[in-house]
């Protein structure tokens, strides 16, 4: 690994706990709805909305409450109350609340890379969402760089690997999703680690499994420090 220059952190479910506030609030949801429909039901109709509304709002918890709220007039036939649309935009803002649970052992390898490489933070979702969480985490002192994108994809990591001035061979992604963090940039010739979080939102998933020379599976976090600090 002595090639890398350049460590990229995804920050949901990678550096602090995420998708467990998304199920939570869908559980709450689909609580409010169960009169309709049950419940593996709605949450089927919602991530088929989120799914068509990501090119139209993209990532985040925004995304979700106006889902939410599409969701419910569909399932209702467009008798759903002010009340109840009103609750679905009382547990979204309760979501923007939510303090930061940084995941056990994030800091300790931010600390020990820091000043030995160049860190950055990349990830997607909501501009000012995303930037509240980074400075809630107390983690914005260890990066070089952060990068808030409303796509994953490879044209995403050409153009910030290319803002980084360095080839794509130097430049390691770090993240639980594979198909947001791993692909795309083993596609374009970067390194990636795969972190898995406990779980993970149902479009994010894949398949099949990766087999590439520039790819590390991870059981921690911690594991990442075996390769970059021989």
């Amino acid at each position: 690994m002595k090639e890398i220059q350049v460590i990229a952190f995804d920050a949901d479910d990678t550096l602090w706990s995420n998708e467990p506030f998304f199920q939570e609030t869908e559980k709450k949801f689909c609580d409010m709805l169960e009169d309709y429909l049950p419940h593996h039901t709605i949450s089927r109709e919602l991530l088929e909305i989120e799914i068509q509304n990501l090119a139209l709002y993209g990532y985040g918890i925004k995304s979700m409450i106006l889902s939410m709220i599409e969701t419910a007039i569909r399932i209702s036939d467009k008798t759903i109350g002010v009340d109840a649309i009103e609750k679905i935009i009382n547990i979204g803002k309760e979501m923007l609340d939510k303090p930061i649970e940084l995941l056990e052992g994030v800091e300790d390898v931010l600390k020990a890379l820091h000043g030995k490489y160049r860190l950055v933070m990349a990830t997607k979702g909501d501009l000012l969402d995303q930037e509240k969480k980074l400075v809630k985490s107390g983690l914005a002192k260890y990066f070089h760089h952060t990068e808030i994108v409303s796509e994953k994809k490879e044209a995403e990591y050409t153009k910030l690997i290319k803002h980084l001035d360095i080839p794509a061979h130097q430049f390691l992604m770090i993240g639980n999703s594979l198909k947001s963090d791993i692909l795309p940039v083993l596609n374009v010739g970067g390194h990636a680690f795969h972190v898995p979080f406990h779980t993970t939102w149902a479009y994010e998933k894949i398949e099949h499994t990766i087999e590439h020379p520039h790819f590390r599976q991870l059981t921690h976090i911690k594991e990442a420090l075996q390769y970059l600090l021989p």
